[in-house]
């Protein structure tokens, strides 16, 4: 079986001149070599891609595949991570993770919790500042947090993201909006533990690969899973799988929205306690970073004694299942 692999190399964007936090979202060599290594271990026969334009090329000149693993990000749109998706849609080529509707959605952040919500799922209370002057009519009681609409690898989450009055909202609401160039959008803190939740599989064969706790140390910056954070969690950050009444709690939920949103094959959940202890959902990441030792999927995989092939190997099950039915 021939496997294509697309992605979006960090060292191609920083070559371009964008800087680290605007490339942080995409992948790393060693991200790719791990990928295209579990596939070849596992019997599959691989073709490097790269990003979408190389993609077109490639389609352009005839070449295809049976199958894509797709990790691309994009760069430009709040529908990025549904391009690639799209254009393998056009040829008719199956992929690798959730399809482009999914893909679109999620990366809206409030798209996403406006489903979750109708559907009966705790989350907390939110809105979206698309200018300055929307900053005023935010009426959700402090603290508050804000990060960008539409970003990921906590992006735009810094420790003035939890706000406490108008001005700290209006200080912060201005940054994001100038620097990002998208909306803001807000939500009611939760105060509580936060987790993250792996998810494996499609449909009613989704299940809970695992629930983890983000432990922030005295180091680190305090209430927020920030950026700085993420890119400092081995002196910064301690994890902890969770397996009691919470950590059932959490998968439970985290189920019950990946297979609302339809979500495929792998991807995260991220999840908070509010003042009463009840699990309230954040944000979906069905296209989750897949570097063997930093991303945390496969950190939660390998506190289980999960390897790295056998992420891949579980995705691909789910992936190449489904193609059968097509």
């Amino acid at each position: 079986m021939k496997i294509g692999i697309t992605y979006d190399l960090k060292s191609d964007y920083l070559k371009e001149g964008f800087t680290e936090e605007e490339a942080a979202e995409f992948d790393r060599e060693d991200t790719i070599d791990a990928i295209d290594n579990a596939l070849i271990e596992l019997g599959f026969q691989t073709d490097r891609i790269g990003h979408i334009r190389n993609l077109i090329d490639r389609l352009s000149k005839g070449h295809r595949w049976d199958l894509v693993f797709n990790i691309c990000e994009g760069m430009y749109g709040l529908g990025r991570e549904a391009q690639v998706p799209s254009v393998l849609d056009v040829y008719r080529i199956p992929y690798v993770f959730s399809d482009s509707v999914v893909l679109g959605f999620a990366l809206h952040k409030a798209f996403t919790k406006r489903i979750v919500r109708d559907a009966g799922i705790a989350t907390p209370d939110f809105c979206m500042i698309n200018n300055s002057n929307d900053v005023a009519k935010v009426d959700i009681p402090f603290p508050l947090f804000l990060k960008p609409l539409a970003e990921g690898t906590s992006k735009g989450v810094a420790s003035d993201s939890v706000v406490n009055n108008k001005d700290e909202l209006k200080k912060t609401a201005d940054k994001l909006l100038l620097k990002f160039n998208q909306p803001v959008l807000v939500e009611r803190y939760m105060p509580g533990r936060e987790f993250t939740v792996a998810l494996i599989g499609t449909g009613k064969k989704a299940t809970a690969l695992g629930v983890m706790e983000v432990i922030l140390s005295h180091e680190a910056e305090q209430g927020v899973y920030s950026y700085y954070n993420k890119e400092n969690y081995k002196k910064v950050v301690k994890y902890s799988l969770v397996e009691d009444e919470i950590g059932q709690s959490c998968k439970q939920l985290a189920l019950k929205v990946w297979t609302l949103l339809e979500c495929r094959d792998a991807g995260r959940l991220d999840i908070r306690l509010d003042l009463d202890g009840t699990p309230n959902f954040i944000e979906i990441n069905p296209l989750a970073g897949l570097h063997p030792e930093h991303s945390d999927l496969p950190i939660m995989a390998r506190l289980q004694g999960i390897s790295f092939v056998e992420i891949i190997k579980m995705i691909m099950d789910s992936a190449t299942e489904r193609i059968k039915n097509i």
